[in-house]
């Protein structure tokens, strides 16, 4: 193992005993192909099993390894320690979120609100079978490919400045996955989910600053994915004074 050492400073925070967040100090064998995850996984085993984390895949697919690191929303799985060497490393739970231990965040409140906007395809399953599969074509699938690369890791909730003064607004990630169904050619779910999408704590609770975008670890657009509600709802508006219904979208 190499004699090389580098600094990791995690932000500790037991609810049951400790009246506040503090942070801890660990200085562990620096591994040049050792990823944050690697680090918090020899931190537990060799210096202090009582950490928390969550972690699982290790390959930035699951999303369940989201923490603040060096002060920006990161996978540990793809974050490496040679891009810190030889400087400390503070690791902060996800930002807008209640600490439940160490870095594992409270995540309830976002899985209510992805929920909120039925992120499934609506209708599609009362097509008789007899009918043969839904069919797409490839400009169809494009519209909604990139959102549907949403891995749910919270990242971008932590990079919201929004979310931090509101936490009623329904935030990037879902609004995201609510219109890549929107925008589903076999959907039919977008009037049931426009309450939500265009509701007071919707797409109109966003002040646009973008960095929910520039942290996604999968190159989602969830601010782009906003400002197209935005301009759906606008058209909707205006629609509403020459139609009897909504425009379609």
């Amino acid at each position: 193992m190499s004699n090389k050492t580098i600094t990791i400073e995690i932000l500790r925070y037991n609810p049951e005993t400790d009246e506040k967040p503090g942070y801890g100090s660990f200085e562990i064998p620096y591994i040049e192909a050792w990823s944050m995850l690697d680090a918090l996984e020899y931190i537990k085993d060799e210096l202090d099993s009582s950490l928390s984390y969550r972690w699982s895949c290790r390959m930035a697919v699951c999303g369940s390894c989201g923490m603040v690191i060096n002060g920006r929303p990161k996978l540990g799985c793809e974050t490496f320690l040679r891009d810190y060497y030889p400087n400390a490393i503070k690791v902060e739970p996800l930002a807008n979120f209640p600490i439940e231990r160490d870095l594992v965040v409270d995540a309830e409140d976002f899985i209510n609100k992805l929920e909120s906007v039925k992120p499934y395809i609506i209708n599609a399953m009362e097509k008789p079978v007899e009918e043969g599969v839904n069919k797409q074509t490839p400009e169809q699938l494009g519209l909604y490919k990139q959102f549907s690369m949403c891995i749910n890791c919270m990242l971008c909730y932590s990079a919201c400045p929004q979310m931090g003064l509101n936490p009623l607004f329904t935030g990037p990630a879902v609004i995201a996955l609510g219109h890549r169904y929107n925008l589903d050619s076999r959907d039919e779910g977008y009037d049931q989910r426009t309450e939500v999408i265009q509701g007071k704590n919707g797409v109109w609770s966003c002040t646009f600053v973008g960095y929910c975008s520039e942290v996604c670890p999968k190159n989602v657009d969830p601010a782009a994915a906003i400002n197209q509600n935005k301009l759906q709802g606008s058209q909707d508006w205006a629609l509403s004074f020459l139609m009897p219904r909504k425009g379609a979208k």
